[in-house]
């Protein structure tokens, strides 16, 4: 299988670069050629636009920002989609809204072109050492033809169901992910108002029934304005668009968006 990659950040980066170290003929193109430079000591291609890329590519993989980079990147001309021939899948890697994977499909399906939503979880590190967590959603076949190279940077790869299942699973559990932040925080915050040392509260809570991956992060970063700087917009976005699912369900989100909401606001990226 001949594989595309756009989308060389922290997490795409390492992502690609197993990809290539698994012996798949990879090509490559991001919109500042110097993204390009680390690859240097690889044999992947460079394409000079998306399309170029896609004509030369079995699969897909987008690793980009949001939802609107992945309609620059598919439409027009130049874009992914307009190159792709029949049988060749797209595979969304990024955490949008299960509509944009949906709205992609039915454009791509003339074309006989399929396209499975892939969200990863785990960051840089897992991806480099081929850990990250990937939440499937499509066409079961389509996506057991895509696994072997799902399964460079990726264990476990969980197929949910149907298109869109796997960015709705992610976006619950960023969602939740929010939320334990926030009351992390505030924790670590009541401990230094009660004579607790924080750090030491960090460490006793690490071991015991209180524990969670929010805790671990916080306290490795020095306190949740350090993870604003950083994560804040990403987990804004990512709260915004699972609470437009629950709208559009009927669905209460409840105390977990109550919580959330908070976690937004201690980061000073409100909902």
């Amino acid at each position: 299988m001949k594989v595309g990659f756009i989308g060389l950040g922290s997490q795409g980066a390492p992502m690609a670069r197993r990809i290539i170290e698994g012996g798949y003929p990879t090509t490559l193109w991001a919109r500042r050629p110097a993204t390009l430079e680390q690859f240097a000591d690889t044999p992947a291609q460079h394409a000079g636009s998306p399309a170029e890329l896609a004509a030369a590519s079995d699969l897909v993989c987008l690793c980009v920002v949001g939802d609107a980079d992945v309609e620059e990147i598919t439409r027009g001309e130049g874009g992914v989609l307009a190159a792709m021939h029949p049988g060749s899948v797209i595979a969304i890697h990024s955490t949008v809204h299960p509509g944009t994977c949906r709205s992609l499909a039915k454009r791509a399906e003339p074309q006989g072109v399929s396209v499975i939503d892939a969200p990863v979880s785990g960051g840089g590190p897992a991806a480099a050492e081929g850990r990250l967590l990937l939440m499937a959603g499509g066409d079961a076949d389509v996506v057991d033809r895509c696994r072997p190279v799902f399964e460079t940077y990726a264990d476990p790869v969980v197929h949910l169901g149907e298109l869109g299942s796997g960015q709705t699973t992610k976006l619950l559990n960023n969602l939740l992910f929010t939320a334990n932040l926030g009351t992390a925080a505030t924790a670590l915050s009541l401990a230094a108002a009660l004579g607790v040392d924080p750090e030491r509260l960090a460490e006793v809570v690490g071991r015991s029934s209180g524990n969670s991956f929010a805790l671990n992060v916080i306290g490795g970063i020095g306190g949740l304005e350090r993870l604003a700087d950083v994560a804040g917009g990403l987990l804004q976005k990512d709260v915004r668009l699972v609470v437009d699912l629950a709208e559009r369900a009927g669905a209460s989100a409840g105390a977990v968006l109550d919580a959330a909401d908070a976690t937004l606001a201690l980061m000073g990226n409100p909902r």
